[in-house]
């Protein structure tokens, strides 16, 4: 398959918008865990487990989706300076770094809805 300099440049708004939707997740969690530590309350073990869980999920979402689009450059300037073939091998490496992101993405979202059950849980014993 002949991969074209246009090619990885569609990924480009994907991975931007990808990236920014990351960010996003990572501010409202640091806002969260601000606003708990702020608070007089206890927090319970299994929350403190979970945000960590979350931030550690969130960090290699967004480097798995930098290097992305870091290798999706690189693949660009590889097919501009003729190396065709290495450039689709690391256009490909890209395409599975960015699967790889979306899968954690899944991941974050299962924990984060679990810590969700948890407050409702307590909620719901209060």
């Amino acid at each position: 398959m002949q991969v074209s300099l246009t090619t990885p440049a569609l990924l480009f708004p994907a991975i931007s918008l990808l990236l920014l939707a990351y960010t996003n997740r990572f501010f409202s969690l640091a806002a969260l865990i601000r606003s708990l530590s702020q608070t007089n309350e206890p927090v319970h073990q299994n929350q403190i487990k979970n945000l960590k869980q979350r931030i550690t999920i969130i960090r290699r979402m967004q480097e798995t989706g930098v290097s992305s689009f870091a290798l999706c450059v690189l693949c660009m300037i590889l097919i501009y300076i003729g190396f065709n073939k290495v450039g689709s091998l690391v256009f490909g490496l890209s395409l599975l770094l960015l699967l790889y992101s979306l899968i954690l993405s899944v991941i974050e979202i299962r924990i984060s809805v679990d810590a969700l059950n948890i407050h409702l849980k307590e909620m719901s014993d209060s």
